[in-house]
């Protein structure tokens, strides 16, 4: 009996800081309209609206866009660059050239005061193995943006169904206070008009009303908890604050699937948790970049073609100058010999794929042991939702022998009173269990990628 006062005990701190919180969040409401659409959701219906308005969500789609677009300008360095150019330049003092005619030595100077040069410059690259590694490198980076986005919608499912079952728990607990409060306050009516017609004593009275004024509080905190709820849930869904939500039925219909799960043997892997994923998808980024490193020990090769127009003359006499067109072809090579920093960075890279490996055997066995975790949570909760099942109904049992006993007069108001708190900690306790059997459930097909 002690063990379930001080979880009834904990319920009621629990319901009595949502409610502190929710009071602050409706006093900023207060100017909000009072005509409210109504929303009726089911687990389903609230994890698809969530898919699509979540901003968290939003924001990991864009990303993905945004490494394809890297990944197409990756690709367009392969192409030729094809640009306009043109020059001017103005001779401050032309170049004097010696010739010897003879025994006389004759100058003369070389050039004119305007050089005009315009046309079409052509390149490409033709060997460029850097170009080819960025370019893995950047395929990999989408994929790696891909499952970061999977993992922004598994967690986003994993939080709105704690969300929803949190939200079903604050209805259940609501209905059974809700419940408890109107049978104590019948009680005090019964036992009111009893004592009026001196059939029972003062003492009678008081500790019927006592008992129904205790639970006065506790059922506007289990209310002011369903609304605080609703707003998280609403926040994770990413619609207005301004909707209604109505969810029909309570955790009592989630008790089936709790041995349904129980039954099916099922072998967990990790095969698709997104953590371990996204760190493979990591080595291999820092395997490419190996390779795009070691790219700088290689030639490259590029071409390039050139179609000018040229013009010298002494004056600014524009319409009258001649142009005189030439164009090269020409092959350049470059063969790195020597940089000191090129053999650092392998070292770094290689150092870094090392930490990599042993972070991600130290991740597969905290995984491991989170799945064996939620396992045996599961386990225990459906163990106590049979035995809490039972508890309730024997303290419905015990609760009509009491009144019974109490109207027959062969009863006291302290058997009345113990026999509800019983029923009411029975009732709490198994919703709670089944709570806890869906909120390790959800943390479990997280953790599995599912």
């Amino acid at each position: 009996m002690m063990i379930k006062k001080m979880v009834l005990n904990k319920i009621l701190l629990l319901i009595f800081l949502l409610a502190l919180f929710t009071n602050s969040v409706e006093a900023q409401d207060s100017s909000l309209s009072q005509d409210k659409d109504t929303l009726v959701l089911t687990l389903e219906s609230a994890m698809k609206i969530a898919l699509s308005e979540n901003p968290i969500v939003k924001m990991s789609e864009k990303e993905v866009v945004l490494k394809k677009e890297i990944n197409k300008e990756a690709y367009a360095a392969l192409f030729p660059d094809i640009n306009l150019s043109g020059t001017y330049s103005r001779t401050i003092k032309k170049q004097t050239m010696a010739m010897q005619f003879g025994e006389e030595t004759t100058t003369i100077q070389v050039g004119r005061d305007n050089t005009y040069n315009g046309g079409m410059i052509i390149s490409l690259p033709i060997f460029a193995p850097a170009l080819y590694k960025t370019i893995n490198l950047t395929k990999t980076d989408i994929n790696l943006a891909t499952e970061k986005a999977r993992f922004s919608k598994l967690d986003l499912i994993n939080q709105i169904k704690k969300a929803f079952y949190q939200l079903l728990l604050a209805q259940d607990s609501y209905n059974v206070l809700t419940r408890s409060y109107r049978q104590a306050e019948a009680n005090f009516n019964i036992v009111n008009a009893k004592f009026n017609h001196g059939a029972v004593s003062e003492f009678d009275k008081i500790r019927a009303e006592v008992q129904m004024r205790n639970l006065k509080p506790s059922v506007v905190s289990a209310h002011n908890g369903v609304n605080l709820a609703k707003l998280q849930l609403k926040v994770l869904m990413g619609i207005d604050a301004n909707y209604e939500l109505v969810i029909n039925g309570g955790l009592k219909e989630y008790e089936m699937e709790m041995f349904i799960t129980k039954q099916n043997n099922v072998y967990y892997n990790l095969s698709n948790n997104s953590d371990l994923k996204q760190l493979d998808l990591s080595n291999k980024l820092l395997q490419n970049t190996l390779k795009l490193q070691q790219t700088n020990f290689m030639p490259t090769l590029s071409a390039s073609f050139n179609y000018l127009y040229m013009s010298m003359n002494d004056n600014f006499r524009i319409s009258s100058y001649d142009w005189y067109p030439y164009s090269t072809f020409g092959l350049s090579l470059t063969i790195p010999l020597y940089k000191a920093s090129n053999f650092n960075k392998l070292k770094q890279t290689k150092i870094q794929i090392q930490q990599l490996a042993l972070n991600r055997l130290n991740l597969e066995r905290q995984l491991n042991m989170k799945i064996s975790s939620y396992l045996d949570n599961m386990n225990a909760s459906s163990e106590q939702v049979m035995s809490n099942k039972e508890s309730v109904a024997q303290a419905e049992k015990g609760r009509q022998i009491a009144s019974k006993r109490y109207d027959v007069g062969k009863g006291t108001i302290l058997e009345l009173n113990d026999s509800e708190l019983a029923l009411t900690q029975a009732q709490l306790v198994y919703n709670q269990s089944i709570y806890d059997f869906l909120v390790a459930k959800a943390d479990l097909e997280l953790v599995l990628g599912e």
